[in-house]
């Protein structure tokens, strides 16, 4: 039996999630600026109900970003501290992956544009494709402003699903993005059932890191450096 714990507290969402065999369940809450008061609680009470403790986890997962600054270091904190404390591997999911999966699900579509509120005026944002049922990146994440989204590969589709709060700024995309989203789903938010699902195919190919690993994607940073 395989068992995986995942978490998110990327944005305003908080949820944790965990993976029984494949079986997922997970506990999701919008609460803004609770994240540090909620997040422990929610695990502990999901795995309570499945009667799972710590040393019966094969791995955690967390959402590593892009989102907020403060959010992502939350979840490397839980994520670090529970790891180190039961020696599990750990297992960074993308935000945005989390995101086109969930998309997918509702909205099946062979591309998926995934794409984050990244307050000042900026969105981060990727385009996917789909192996297997699972999100494969094309090219990179980004984070921009949302009339400077790359059109070079959006350009060659026909179409495309679309999700993510960073949406609420579609109508400031090119045109020629704009004109490719055939579905679009700005209600959504990363979330730990997604992430859990994710982090299910990876560690079945064995693609997880030590605790010490960790380290959270902001984008911003690359950004400040460049």
């Amino acid at each position: 039996m395989t068992i995986i714990l995942a978490l998110d507290t990327s944005t305003e969402a908080c949820s944790c999630a965990v993976s029984i065999n494949g079986v997922i369940d997970e506990d999701f809450a919008i609460c803004p600026r609770q994240h540090a008061q909620k997040i422990l609680p929610m695990i502990h009470s999901l795995l309570a109900k499945h009667s799972v403790s710590f040393s019966q986890i094969d791995a955690i997962s967390f959402g590593r970003g892009p989102g907020s600054f403060t959010g992502l270091r939350i979840a490397a904190g839980v994520t670090q501290g529970i790891a180190f404390a039961a020696e599990l591997p750990v297992i960074p999911v993308s935000t945005l992956a989390a995101i086109a999966l969930d998309v997918q699900k509702l909205m099946p579509a062979p591309y998926v544009l995934s794409c984050l509120d990244a307050r000042i005026d900026e969105i981060y944002w990727a385009l996917f494709s789909f192996e297997e049922n699972l999100p494969v990146l094309l090219d990179q994440e980004f984070l921009c402003k949302p009339e400077r989204i790359k059109t070079e590969f959006i350009e060659k589709l026909a179409t495309m699903s679309a999700g993510g709060n960073g949406l609420q700024f579609n109508m400031r995309f090119p045109a020629s993005v704009q004109n490719r989203i055939a579905v679009s789903l700005p209600e959504l938010l990363p979330r730990a059932g997604q992430i859990a699902k994710i982090a299910a195919a990876l560690w079945d190919k064995k693609v997880f890191i030590t605790a010490d690993e960790i380290s959270p994607v902001y984008l911003r940073e690359q950004v400040t450096r460049q």
